[in-house]
C-alpha cells in the first residue's frame, strides 16, 4: 500500500491504472476510521480493480465554532486498517498541499437540495465539502466515488455537483453501518462520554418509532414527527437541533409520509453533534 501526500503523484498513479483499462474506486475520509468507512472500502474493492482512500481533515467545511481542532486524528491506526483492507493507495495531503499559498478557488453550492436539514444550521459547510471533494476527485480521477447514507444531504449534494460539473464519476451511496445498539457509526462517537455513549442510541430508537408508525398506517407528517420527538425528549441531555421528514431523493419536505420518505435528525449529546436518518 502506498501512502502519498503529493496530489500530482496520486494523479499520475491513477492515470496509469486507467490507461491500463483498470477501474478505480475512491473513498474520501477525514480519518478516525470505523467500520462504516471500512464497509465503503469493501464495497469499492468488490466493484473496482484498485481502491484509493484519502485521509484529510478539511478546514473549509468547519464553521468558526465547530469542532475542527477536536476532531479525532488517528493516522497511524487508520493506515493500518486500510492496509488490512488491501487499499492500493492512501492520499494523505497536508493543508499546504490542498490549499497552497495563493489558492483562491471555492465551489459554491446552492439549490433545493440545500434548503433544510444540516444546510440550515451549517452555513458554508457544503461549499467546503464540495470544494475539497472536487479537488480530491481531480487528484485521484476515480471511476467511482463511495459515500455513506448517514451523510445523506452531503451525498446528494456531491452527486449533483458531479453531474453539474461533468466530472464523469459514478456516485455509489452505501447503507448506514450501526453499532450493536443501533447508533450510527461516526468518528465523532469517540468524543462521547461514557454516559453520552449510553444515551446516544435514543436517536435511532426514535427514528424506528417513526418507521413503526408508518408501517401501522400513519401518514400524517406532523403526527409521526411529534411521536419521534417525544422519544428523544425522554433524554433531557439530548439537545435536538432538527427533526425533518423529506423525500429521500429530492430532500424536499414531505407533506405526507410515504414509501421513500426519509426521517432525518441532528442532535447534540455531550456537545457532540450527531446525525442520523432512516428511509421508509
Amino acid at each position: 500500500m502506498k501512502d502519498i501526500a503529493e496530489p500530482s503523484l496520486v494523479h499520475k498513479q491513477s492515470i496509469k491504472w486507467l490507461q491500463n483499462k483498470k477501474t478505480v474506486g475512491f473513498v474520501p475520509t477525514m480519518g478516525a476510521l470505523h467500520e462504516g468507512h471500512l464497509e465503503l472500502v469493501r464495497q469499492a474493492r468488490k466493484e473496482n480493480d484498485y481502491v484509493v482512500a484519502s485521509i484529510y481533515v478539511n478546514p473549509l467545511q468547519f464553521g468558526p465554532n465547530e469542532d475542527f481542532k477536536k476532531y479525532p486524528r488517528t493516522l497511524a491506526a487508520d493506515l493500518s486498517l486500510l492496509e488490512k483492507e488491501k487499499v492500493a493507495l492512501v492520499f494523505t495531503p497536508s493543508d499546504k498541499e490542498m490549499y497552497p499559498e495563493g489558492y483562491s478557488t471555492k465551489v459554491k453550492v446552492e439549490g433545493s437540495l440545500l434548503q433544510g436539514l444540516c444546510a440550515a444550521y451549517r452555513p458554508g459547510h457544503f461549499d467546503g465539502v464540495a470544494t475539497v471533494v472536487v479537488k480530491l476527485l481531480g487528484a485521484v480521477y476515480p471511476t467511482r466515488l463511495y459515500l455513506g447514507q448517514k451523510d445523506a444531504q452531503q451525498a446528494a449534494m456531491l452527486r449533483q455537483v458531479i453531474i453539474d460539473l461533468n466530472l464523469g464519476v459514478e456516485t455509489v451511496i452505501c447503507p448506514i453501518v450501526r453499532e450493536y445498539d443501533g447508533l450510527a457509526m461516526s468518528s465523532r462517537n469517540k468524543r462521547l462520554t461514557l454516559i453520552g455513549r449510553r444515551t446516544a442510541p435514543i436517536l435511532y430508537k426514535s427514528l424506528k418509532v417513526g418507521k413503526s408508525l408508518f408501517d401501522l398506517g400513519e401518514v400524517e407528517t406532523s403526527k409521526v414527527l411529534s411521536e419521534v420527538k417525544k422519544i428523544i425528549q425522554e433524554e433531557k441531555s439530548v439537545k435536538l437541533q432538527y427533526l425533518e421528514a423529506v423525500h429521500s431523493q429530492t430532500l424536499q419536505p414531505a407533506s405526507r409520509i410515504e414509501k421513500g420518505t426519509m426521517l432525518a435528525l441532528a442532535a447534540f449529546i455531550d456537545d457532540v453533534r450527531l446525525i442520523d436518518n432512516i428511509v421508509l
